[in-house]
């Protein structure tokens, strides 16, 4: 075994990649002056699609199966691996995949959705190793339950943290809307029958914006809606930055804008101009 220290940087997709672009240069040139050692593995979904088809593929075209690989050095002491954020990889998610590898000259074959025979059969076992979430339970050892065992909880009473007793003149708090928000306004509907649904938004002046058509609903199935008031929120993001400085406590957010891709981007919006409200007035002429 190598005495070179090394860590294993890993692959996946969309704005994780993207970021990998820039960062990974970064980590590169402060651990090769420190002597230790990067490499990286594929874990994104496209890898672990061609991973699972290696007997239809040319040499050219076929890769290693990473995720496997990593899953054994998961169980090894000197294992050092950096895992990006990868994509849980839905059904609509997978099929568009395998669409952009056909496209490319990878022979692989249509996802089977119901397999009418033993070769279909294999094939959708085959994906359906690559589809959900993969990488986790692989990575953690199988270990995709994050709730503690009896026996770690029993240990931390045992041994309690080091920090002792939490204060109850503590200032920290999490807050959060109390109307006008997703909870607030969400509603459910079992669908009688099968057929398609469209998304509108009902303007104020009576009109009518279609955001999205042609969504197809099964018999008998559940269908969710919710909304924001902008308004709502920004006047709750105000009373927030307001309290968290009369309290003397740090005002944080979290959000997570690379699964709520529609809704989280614009909320941060918001916060932003909210935090910064007399900046961007003040200086509203220029921007």
């Amino acid at each position: 075994m190598s005495k070179t220290p090394k860590i294993i940087y890993t692959l996946t997709d969309e704005a994780p990649a993207l970021a990998t672009y820039s960062l990974l240069p970064i980590i590169d040139a402060f651990t090769d002056s420190a002597g230790v050692e990067v490499e990286t593995r594929d874990i994104s979904l496209a890898a672990r699609v061609l991973a699972q088809f290696p007997d239809i593929l040319s040499d050219e075209q076929r890769v290693s199966d990473d995720l496997a690989e990593l899953g054994q050095l998961a169980k090894t002491p000197e294992a050092n691996i950096i895992k990006l954020p990868n994509i849980s990889a839905s059904g609509p998610q997978l099929k568009a995949t395998i669409k952009e590898l056909q496209s490319q000259g990878y022979p692989l074959p249509d996802y089977p959705e119901e397999p009418k025979n033993d070769e279909e059969a294999s094939v959708k076992a085959r994906y359906d190793k690559a589809k959900g979430s993969a990488v986790n339970p692989v990575l953690r050892e199988g270990n995709s339950d994050r709730r503690a065992p009896k026996s770690v909880k029993n240990y931390a009473r045992k041994y309690p943290h080091r920090m002792g007793e939490w204060s109850a003149d503590s200032k920290s708090h999490v807050a959060h809307m109390s109307e006008g928000d997703f909870y607030g306004s969400e509603q459910s509907a079992v669908m009688e029958k099968a057929g398609t649904l469209k998304i509108e938004l009902q303007q104020k002046d009576g009109t009518n914006v279609v955001l999205k058509e042609g969504l197809a609903v099964q018999a008998g199935e559940v269908i969710d809606a919710a909304s924001m008031s902008s308004r709502r929120l920004r006047s709750f993001i105000d009373s927030q930055i307001s309290d968290a400085k009369e309290s003397g406590v740090l005002f944080s957010l979290h959000l997570k804008a690379t699964m709520m891709k529609v809704s989280d981007p614009i909320m941060f919006g918001i916060v932003v101009e909210e935090f910064y409200k007399e900046v961007l007035e003040k200086h509203a002429d220029v921007l």
